[in-house]
């Protein structure tokens, strides 16, 4: 009999491993109390700004368009990985605007690029007029790459985002 083939019947093997080295109870309770977030979104939201874009083409924002978007984060004095949630439409889909509030809790909403209407808001409201609603405030813009190539949509952005951020 060699040390490769041996075979342990079941109630000695219970007997060798009385103490189990995992308790399964323990580790499933705690699995339970962790929901996982249905969405994959960047930074880490500290001053619940949520931004929504909708780019098919990268994971969050392409390099261009997110270039900008630091730019505009700065020009706002916040910290893009700290401040805010930036979450790509694109591949949530099943993003929501009870389902964003729930796990987010945000108090600001920028879209770009993304219509309030695909998100089930329960309003709707044009690009760049600032929206006040259930203790929440709301802008919508045009896609990044739109406003990159378009100076007076950036300026119009801008004069949205100078109210808001004060």
């Amino acid at each position: 009999m060699s040390l490769d083939n041996i075979q342990l019947s079941p109630l000695l093997v219970e007997k060798l491993y009385s103490k189990a080295l995992v308790d399964l109870n323990t580790a499933k309770a705690e699995t339970e109390n962790k929901p996982a977030s249905a969405f994959n979104w960047l930074g880490k939201n500290k001053k619940n700004i949520l931004i929504v874009v909708n780019e098919p083409e990268a994971a969050y924002l392409q390099d261009a368009d997110l270039q900008l978007l630091l730019g505009i984060l700065t020009a706002c004095k916040l910290s893009s990985t700290e401040d805010i949630a930036l979450l790509n439409f694109y591949t949530n889909k099943e993003a929501d605007y009870a389902s964003l509030n729930s796990a987010l809790n945000p108090s600001t909403i920028i879209l770009f690029g993304v219509e309030p209407a695909a998100l089930d808001f329960p309003l709707h409201f044009p690009h760049f007029q600032l929206q006040a609603y259930n203790g929440q405030h709301y802008l919508s813009a045009p896609a990044l790459k739109e406003l990159a190539t378009n100076v007076a949509l950036k300026k119009q952005l801008w004069l949205s985002l100078q109210k808001h951020f004060k």
